[in-house]
């Protein structure tokens, strides 16, 4: 500690201590630290005392030497002067140390060294007044300038030495907090600039996140082009394509798959597919809801009555109803659709006449099943016709019991065993003879056997246990629909579930409406039509077809959106749901496992035509794929023939017969193919073509070259290349490679890439060097056998 002393005004002045620490290359933390106070705000009264007594002190030495300079005694002057001025800090210990043996009152009078400044003998005054004159005359060129510090220590030494000094100014010095522990830095030149380019590199690297579990769902609205697809997965549309090449399904890029398809293609890539268009359950309301009802009852059976023109069909309907419908008509030919009711033991049935077949096949090409028993008209004196063999067809199709009715018994060439014996040639064989089919000898004129066939639909209908749910809203089909010029457009419902009422709001196919007018079969006005009621209903805003599904609604609006939505989509599919009935339909089924059979309408010029074709492709079925002859017959190729294989998607095929132009444009319009002949061989070649296309083709492996590997090189960005000497054969690029080891498979997959020297090359053949790239295998060894082969596609034969 050091202290300060201005001799002038006599003050003391304390020093301040600075620390210094280096905390960074371009910092220095400076802190400052009073060393003691200063001695003037010392309180203390012997360092007050002893001050003032050495201040007075001086003072008269001062004016003694000034007033009474004496040259005659320098040398004692200068003896006495020199030991207190010229002291050193080792002597004033000592001095100190002699000092303490004195009394507390010699100690208060202040000294200098050894001399007592109170008692200076007169003497010396005048000694050092002739010295003073002495020492101005004498130069102070050998005399030092001293500096600041022994100005100090020649204070402390007068006050008494440091000892003395210390024992007079020592004051307790306030304690300071002790500074808070800063932890050293180790400055590092370049971290900055390197966290600089660390943060660059993180910017740039590509974050490769797992998606989360909403993005693996595809919100899609009733259908998806192959491009949307595309998009919406992130997957390539070639490959898409390509996926659904493998199920059967040709198609480009901008048409639009089915909700069923995409779920299944977007399911093998871990996509689930969700419909978010409009779901017209949520408003019809769900099908299984009607079948899982626990309040049905027992309903009214429908019967269709069906067979060959003028066999009497209308007139045995007519004798059933007891009215003469026949003579209204013209010609006596039935011209619209019919739904009656008759009453048979208390027991309603539902009766069903036809024009002929197409307006039932249209209705079945729709999903329309509204028969419940088909009762098939034969005359007994003409036998099964072509009508009477579609019709057997048709009911077959639909599967449903068929009964028979054999009518004009009363005429006189009337044969009912004839007519059973032709039944039986087209697998209807009657329960007289051991069969199951009910065969009813009637008559419309006399009213044989009319009892017995409501009879027997009734014990069919029992069989059946036909049952209804009249507590929902209703359900039916459009039998048959027209514009009438003053009522607008009506058509015939056929009510299968619930209650029809007045005023309800309804929708068929594309058209909506409310129930305004609701008639029966009589002209009379109806409330309501429980299930198996035929009425005749206006109010729609146009004429459905026949076949649609009658649904009530609750309310227009809602009505108005089921109608403008199917007539949306209808215009965007072109086609009326489920009529296609071309070869790569049929593939892409029998790939899915939808279809397992081949269904072929067979029509010919003569019967012997007929029964030859069917005989050669009746062998052409196998376990895979089976041919099942739908419906053949004599004459040209009729828009019955074409509805009737929309319905079961079916093939047309003709041997010397032609398709009029309403077959042709109901085939254009249902997507059904039609294919003529005029040799019969070509048509079961081709038809065995189409059946063989059916199948999966086989596959046969053929072996095509073989390579030594003499030596192996890494290539970067492309892995092992073999270089390899061709034994045997040739390599070929893209063909498939099996890598041998000791005679043991290691690898097999597609030869990648194939060079000959530094050039690609395409292939490589014998006795020549090659570099051999394997996909996705980088496990080649020096010493391995490479053979190159190739699959060979064959199509499948039926036998």
């Amino acid at each position: 500690m050091t202290v300060h002393t201005d001799k002038e005004n006599g003050s003391e002045q304390s020093t301040v201590q600075v620390v210094e620490k280096r905390v960074k290359p371009t910092v220095i933390r400076r802190r400052a630290k009073v060393v003691a106070p200063k001695p003037e705000e010392t309180k203390a009264p012997e360092v007050l005392e002893a001050k003032q007594e050495t201040e007075a002190v001086e003072e008269k030495i001062k004016t003694q030497i000034v007033q009474e300079p004496s040259p005659e005694t320098p040398a004692v002057a200068e003896s006495a002067v020199e030991p207190v001025v010229e002291i050193d800090e080792k002597s004033a210990d000592k001095i100190l140390s002699q000092k303490e043996d004195l009394s507390p009152e010699e100690r208060k009078i202040g000294v200098v060294g050894r001399i007592d400044l109170d008692k200076t003998p007169e003497a010396l005054t005048s000694t050092w007044k002739e010295n003073a004159k002495e020492k101005e005359l004498i130069p102070r060129a050998n005399k030092r300038r001293r500096s600041k510090e022994e100005i100090e220590m020649d204070s402390i030494q007068r006050a008494g030495g440091l000892r003395r000094y210390a024992d007079i100014v020592r004051v307790d010095e306030p304690e300071t907090p002790a500074a808070k522990a800063v932890p050293d830095r180790v400055f590092q030149p370049g971290m900055a600039a390197n966290r600089r380019r660390n943060k660059k590199k993180e910017g740039k690297k590509t974050v490769v996140t797992q998606p989360k579990a909403i993005k693996k769902v595809i919100r899609i609205e009733d259908g998806i082009t192959v491009s949307g697809l595309s998009q919406a997965t992130g997957i390539k549309t070639g490959e898409l394509i390509k996926k659904l090449m493998d199920l059967g399904v040709m198609i480009t890029a901008n048409q639009r798959v089915e909700t069923e398809t995409a779920m299944l293609i977007a399911g093998e890539y871990g996509y689930t597919v969700e419909n978010v268009g409009f779901n017209e359950e949520d408003i019809l309301g769900a099908p299984e809801a009607h079948a899982a009802s626990q309040h049905l009852t027992p309903r009214p059976p429908v019967a269709t009555v069906m067979g060959h023109v003028d066999h009497g069909k209308t007139s045995l309907l007519d004798a059933i109803r007891k009215t003469n419908i026949t003579a209204k008509e013209a010609g006596g030919i039935t011209q619209h659709i019919g739904a009656y009711q008759v009453k048979h033991n208390e027991h309603l049935i539902t009766f069903i006449d036809t024009p002929g077949h197409a307006a039932f096949t249209q209705m079945r090409a729709r999903g329309a099943q509204v028969t419940d028993i088909v009762i098939l008209v034969v005359a007994a004196d003409d036998g099964v016709m072509p009508q009477t063999i579609e019709a057997i067809d048709h009911a077959k199709a639909a599967n449903v019991p068929i009964i028979v009715a054999i009518n004009k018994m009363d005429k006189p060439d009337a044969n009912p065993k004839r007519v059973m014996q032709e039944l039986t040639e087209h697998s209807l064989v009657p329960e007289e003879w051991g069969g199951d089919v009910i065969c009813v000898p009637t008559s419309a004129h006399t009213g044989e056997g009319l009892d017995k066939i409501l009879e027997m639909i009734l014990l069919q209908a029992e069989v059946a246990e036909l049952k209804a749910d009249t507590g929902f809203r209703a359900k039916g089909f459009t039998i048959e629909a027209k514009l009438d010029k003053g009522r607008g457009p009506v058509a015939t419902v056929l009510v299968q579930e619930g209650t029809l009422k007045t005023g309800d709001f309804i929708v068929s196919g594309t058209f909506s409406g409310k129930v305004r007018v609701m008639r029966d079969e009589n002209g009379k006005l109806l409330k309501s039509a429980g299930p198996s009621t035929p009425v005749e209903i206006q109010g729609l805003n146009g004429v459905p077809d026949a076949g649609d599904e009658v649904f009530v609604v609750e309310s227009e609006q809602k009505a108005k959106l089921v109608a403008e939505t199917r007539a949306d989509k209808k215009r965007k599919e072109g086609l009326f749901a489920g009529s296609a009935s071309t070869l790569e339909d049929l593939q892409r089924r029998i790939t899915m496992g939808e279809a397992e059979e081949l269904a072929i309408v067979i029509k010919a010029d003569v019967h012997g035509s007929i029964e030859a074709v069917a005989d050669s492709l009746g062998k052409l079925s196998t376990e895979k794929v089976k041919l099942r002859i739908l419906h053949k017959g004599v004459g040209g190729i009729t828009e019955s023939d074409v509805m009737l294989a929309s319905a079961s998607r079916a093939l047309v095929v003709g041997f010397n017969v032609q398709a009029d132009a309403k077959a042709r444009e109901a085939a254009q319009k249902n997507g059904v193919t039609i294919k003529v002949y005029r040799i019969i061989y070509e048509m079961i070649d081709e038809v065995r073509l189409a059946m063989e296309g059916l199948l999966e083709p086989d596959r046969t492996e053929k072996s095509i070259g073989m390579a030594e590997v003499r030596q192996v090189f890494q290539v970067s960005k492309i892995g092992q290349i073999a270089g390899c000497y061709v034994v045997s054969g040739k390599i070929q690029r893209n063909a498939k490679g099996r890598v041998l080891r000791d005679q043991t498979i290691v690898y097999e997959g597609n030869i990648s890439s194939l060079k000959r020297f530094k050039d690609d090359a395409k292939e490589v053949k014998e006795n020549f060097e090659c570099g051999i790239g394997i996909e996705n295998f980088n496990d080649i060894k020096e010493g391995d056998m490479i053979e190159a082969f190739i699959i060979e596609e064959t199509r499948a034969k039926l036998d």
